[in-house]
């Protein structure tokens, strides 16, 4: 992963600076996707980053369809994408990825997708959970509760969710479609989330859907 991506995530190479960078480390390899649209006067959207964890994908051998599918899946309820990072599934380079996003102070919610399983290859949660000062246990309760209606198998992710600073990291599985059935479960508890974390939660919290933050003041 470059510097540069990390310093300017709005940057795109493209030419069009309202799109995230997608990164793929091993081969530096950029494109870009669309992202969310300008914030409402009464509203700040939610800043997210998306990191894929694939060593086909970062090595320009596998095209990576799951974060493209979290880039629409939050378009769609309204949050804002400043970085889509493409990187192999080594722990260390996972944990300095999930820390300096989060300690950058850019991004309220990081959204992983890949290495949640049992391989020997699969350090995701290992890495989050390294870097992160609580865990959000409801968050992979919830997912996994709605994932075992669908299939058995669910019961083998060992993704977690989890705080670090004031930004949200939550692991979601590798598969696309397994990415948008388990984005929607969270989605609604989303905007919430970054409000206690910014510090500008209201009484009476209430599930919304979507991914804009009442601005304060």
């Amino acid at each position: 992963m470059s510097e540069s991506s990390m310093n300017h995530p709005n940057v795109s190479h493209s030419g069009n600076a309202n799109n995230p960078d997608v990164v793929q480390s091993e081969n530096k390899h950029m494109e870009s996707h669309p992202v969310a649209s300008a914030p409402t006067p009464d509203s700040v959207p939610i800043r997210a980053a998306i990191v894929t964890l694939s060593d086909k994908a970062s090595a320009g051998l596998r095209e990576d369809a799951s974060g493209p599918a979290l880039v629409e899946a939050l378009r769609a309820v309204g949050a804002e994408v400043g970085v889509a990072l493409v990187i192999p599934d080594d722990r260390e380079g996972i944990e300095r990825t999930l820390s300096e996003l989060a300690d950058s102070g850019k991004y309220d919610l990081i959204l992983t997708t890949g290495g949640t399983g049992l391989s020997p290859r699969d350090h995701t949660p290992d890495a989050t959970l390294a870097v992160v000062d609580k865990v959000v246990p409801g968050i992979a309760e919830a997912m996994r509760a709605a994932s075992i209606a669908i299939t058995p198998l669910a019961m083998l992710s060992r993704a977690v969710a989890g705080v670090r600073g004031r930004t949200l990291i939550i692991n979601l599985p590798g598969s696309p479609k397994a990415c948008r059935e388990q984005f929607a479960v969270v989605a609604p508890a989303l905007a919430h989330a970054v409000e206690v974390l910014r510090g500008e939660a209201y009484e009476c919290a209430q599930a919304k859907t979507t991914g804009a933050v009442r601005r304060s003041g």
